[in-house]
Parts: C-alpha cells; sequence; structure tokens
C-alpha cells in the first residue's frame, strides 16, 4: 500500500505530464496524505488535461460520503471487479497520480516499523496510474475523487515492503497515453511492476508519520543506521 508520497513543483510535474489544458496550482509537499486534493492528469477532448481530486475514491452510488473501507489504493488484480473501483474502469475513468516519490513502511522482526523513501533514478517526476470517479453530494454538488492502482512488488520493493509485497503502478512515460485513452486491454498492459534497477530507496525518520510535524525536505533525507 502506498499511503504517502511527494509532490514536485507544478511546472515541472506539468512538463513531466505533458499537460496541454488547465493548469495546476498547489505547494510543493512531502508528506502527501489520504483525503487531501491532489493534481491528476485526466484524458479530455483529446488530451491531457490538469485536475484535482480527493485521495480516496468515493463511488458515484456512495452521495459524497466517505466508504468506512480505505479507498486510496486498489489493486489491478481487483480494480475491475471490487465494487468501489469497476464502475470507474468500465466507464474508462482514468487518471494519472503525478509524483516525485513515495514511501513504503519495512516490518522489522521485532514488529516494529521504518519508513523508507523511494523515487526513480531515470526521471525526476514520475506519473502512477489511477482511476477517479464523481459523486453528487446530497446538497447537489460534485465530488471528484481518485485511487491509485497498486501491482505486485519488484525484487527492490519486495524486499522493503515486506509486510505486503506491492508497489504503485509507475508508468513508463510512452505509456501515459495508453493508459488514458486506450483501450481496457492496451490500458491494462500498462500495468506492470516498475524495473527494480531504475529506482533507488533509502530509509528515512519516522518523523514523516506526524502530520503535525514540518512539511520539509527534511523528510526525504537519508537516515544513517
Amino acid at each position: 500500500m502506498c499511503g504517502k508520497y511527494i509532490l514536485a513543483q507544478a511546472a515541472k510535474a506539468e512538463r513531466a505530464l505533458g499537460i496541454r489544458r488547465g493548469r495546476w496550482e498547489y505547494p510543493p509537499s512531502y508528506r502527501v496524505l489520504p483525503s487531501e486534493q491532489v493534481p491528476v492528469a485526466v484524458w479530455h477532448e483529446g488530451e491531457r488535461t490538469a485536475a484535482m481530486m480527493r485521495w480516496g475514491l468515493i463511488p458515484f452510488w456512495a452521495r459524497g460520503v466517505p466508504l468506512k473501507a480505505s479507498t486510496i489504493n486498489a489493486t489491478v488484480e481487483r480494480m475491475a471487479t471490487a465494487p468501489s473501483y469497476r464502475d470507474a474502469w468500465q466507464r474508462d475513468q482514468r487518471c494519472i497520480f503525478v509524483m516525485g516519490g513515495f514511501y513504503e513502511p519495512h516490518v522489522n522482526e521485532d514488529g516494529s516499523r521504518d519508513q523508507f523513501f523511494l523515487q526513480l533514478a531515470d526521471r525526476e517526476v514520475f506519473g502512477v496510474a489511477g482511476l477517479w470517479d464523481r459523486s453528487r453530494r446530497t446538497d447537489g454538488t460534485w465530488l471528484h475523487s481518485c485511487v491509485l492502482i497498486t501491482v505486485p512488488a519488484n525484487r527492490l520493493l519486495a524486499g522493503i515492503h515486506n509486510e505486503k509485497p506491492r508497489m504503485p503502478a509507475i508508468l513508463a512515460g510512452e505509456d501515459h497515453d495508453a493508459w488514458l485513452a486506450g483501450g481496457k486491454a492496451e490500458a491494462q498492459a500498462a500495468l506492470k511492476p516498475y524495473p527494480d534497477d531504475l529506482m533507488a530507496g533509502w530509509k528515512v525518520s519516522r518523523r514523516v508519520n506526524n502530520p503535525r510535524l514540518p512539511n520539509d525536505a527534511s523528510l526525504i533525507e537519508p537516515l544513517g543506521g
């Protein structure tokens, strides 16, 4: 499960995702958390378009009320069948999360947990496959929300995220349009573990778990030991 990640500067993110419509306006963050508004790219009128959505999908039938179960991650194996996500998949409501890196926990032999930060070696900013939906609240307003897709972990992530060997569905740059606008088979083919030799990870402070502490670059500094 990916439960925290970092955002790159908006202009860099727009260039990396090839945004052609709209703009993202958000402050850089080193600790993006579930239920926050996050930048995603969607396909609109034949172009990659900037949008902001709630991280944690709320299905159209939920009337804008978050589900009791977590909906921040959807496994590739169940995205087409799970009640929370299958309608978004069937309607081709796909999006791309934009990230500069993400965090995953490692469970030690004594049961304690350390946090690791992961980033790509070949790209400063990258996209992760997601689905989106919109749900109408009782007051008539619409809530747009999203969920990121996870795939089986590569070798690097399997060693770090050892309790649940999963990883975000990081998209190759050439697969962005296939995920956003391709047919279902083409989109499904874009979902695969990212090569571990193109990733790097290191242990960071557990301060990243405390939202009351400063949200700054010190959160991704390597921790000795």
